[in-house]
């Protein structure tokens, strides 16, 4: 019997995987086949921890897959090529993958379904791709009335969610190249690879954070979030099995803590499904502002400004220990990600483009929708942005989240010896007390790179120039 072929991307899981069950419901023999395409190389040219947590995930899920009859097929090339390839080669009658929301992914997946019978099967986000739409027609730009909108049709549950295959029958001896892995990952913070250590961490996530998620999520100094970020970004988890949690969680909720922090993570997953559509249907967004009117910002773009916030040397603590979390380990937290963009934006007058490619070069879960989403969310440049006029004062909110100081402690420990008040903002200590703690400005830590009042107005200024000239 003609098999047929899963071509998997980011759905690198068994279960809930509906592009592997569409290819199992032909009744023909299933062939996983992943490819390492050219343009990965590029993508991860300056991301190697994200290439191999992608490359040893992939390794795993091919041990899984000697379970269920299968086993992974792995080629290297460019996918509209491999794949015509490889479908002459063992007479495939059909593939399916998974939908991606991606510019690169849409053009792909078109060249290949040029070449060859291409189904494309929903499973990246939660709702197939431009499924939410306004009652009048077309996409929303403003999450709120998306939201609204999402959660009036019907809300998926746990009988949706697709068991593990029982058997793939594929057929034996299909040549495979090997991926080789060039550096050694090293998960810091603290994400394990593969499947099953995907779905250990969603178990502790609902069993011991989710009661409490929305009071905790933004305190820095405490482990409050789902940390699920990098096995969602590379489909280890099924993005619908997450909000069938959440939605359990909320039905079963017996404090009110527990329903806050339910509906909160529910609320969070949704902004993931927005920004994907968003990508989708605005694929320009990628690269450029998707408000026009703020294409005329007056960029400063300093270099050594830039070099500074990177390497976490602002001599702003919070913003330094954010940048040096994610530098060290590949993962910062949400709220910080928020308080350095803002901080780079605004209070340094850069473009958010820069950042955004920093962080896709660095984070382990850098994915390009919601990434690209909350750095234009910062500039106010996006479809439903902060305001232009909302600048985040980074020592309010290092106070706000960070009181004890235990984040920044942590990731910037010359600064340790400080007490809770003096360390969101040493400069405001007298320089005698500076000797006698030993953080000493301009010789242990730096002193701050730019004036946060001075460069608010600055920053107000250029945007309202930018606004006064698209007129």
């Amino acid at each position: 019997m003609s098999p047929v072929i899963w071509w998997m991307r980011r759905d690198l899981r068994l279960h809930d995987n509906q592009a592997l069950h569409a290819a199992l419901a032909t009744g023909q023999p299933v062939v996983p086949l992943f490819i390492m395409d050219p343009h990965y190389g590029r993508v991860f040219s300056n991301a190697k921890q994200r290439r191999e947590f992608m490359f040893r995930s992939t390794a795993l899920l091919d041990q899984d897959l000697r379970q269920h009859g299968g086993y992974l097929v792995a080629r290297i090339g460019v996918p509209k090529e491999v794949i015509a390839k490889l479908v002459a080669e063992l007479g495939a009658t059909a593939v399916f993958a998974q939908e991606e929301s991606d510019p690169y992914g849409a053009e792909r997946d078109k060249r290949v379904a040029e070449r060859v019978p291409l189904t494309l099967v929903s499973g990246g986000t939660i709702r197939p791709l431009g499924r939410v739409q306004k009652k009048s027609g077309g996409p929303y730009t403003v999450f709120t009335p998306y939201k609204k909108m999402w959660l009036s049709h019907p809300l998926p549950r746990t009988a949706d969610l697709l068991p593990l295959p029982s058997n793939l029958r594929t057929p034996p001896d299909i040549p495979s190249q090997e991926l080789t892995c060039k550096v050694d990952y090293a998960h810091e913070a603290g994400f394990p690879l593969g499947e099953t250590a995907a779905r250990a961490r969603l178990d502790t996530f609902l069993d011991k954070k989710l009661d409490g998620y929305q009071a905790n999520r933004d305190t820095m100094g405490i482990d409050g979030t789902s940390s699920l970020s990098p096995y969602l970004k590379f489909g280890l988890i099924s993005p619908r099995e997450a909000a069938v949690a959440a939605l359990n969680g909320i039905a079963r909720a017996k404090t009110e803590s527990a329903r806050e922090g339910a509906e909160t993570w529910l609320s969070e997953l949704i902004w993931r499904d927005f920004y994907h559509n968003i990508q989708y249907e605005f694929p320009h967004v990628r690269e450029r502002n998707f408000r026009a009117d703020y294409n005329g910002i007056a960029w400063l773009n300093a270099p050594d400004e830039f070099q500074a916030w990177c390497d976490g040397r602002t001599g702003y603590p919070i913003v330094d220990a954010a940048m040096r979390q994610l530098n060290q380990t590949g993962w910062m937290h949400n709220r910080a990600r928020m308080i350095v963009a803002s901080f780079l934006i605004k209070d340094l007058l850069i473009d958010w483009r820069w950042g955004e490619q920093y962080f896709m070069d660095r984070l382990l879960d850098g994915d390009g929708a919601a990434n690209n989403g909350g750095w234009q969310w910062a500039a106010g440049t996006g479809t439903d942005a902060a305001p232009y006029f909302r600048i985040f004062n980074p020592v309010s909110q290092s106070k706000k989240f960070d009181a004890q100081g235990e984040y920044i402690r942590r990731w910037v420990p010359e600064l340790r010896p400080l007490n809770n008040k003096q360390i969101h903002a040493p400069w405001e200590i007298p320089p005698i007390i500076q000797k006698s703690v030993g953080v000493v400005l301009g010789q242990d830590y730096p002193r701050p790179i730019v004036d946060h009042k001075m460069a608010r107005e600055r920053t107000l200024a250029a945007y309202k120039a930018a606004r006064e000239k698209a007129k």
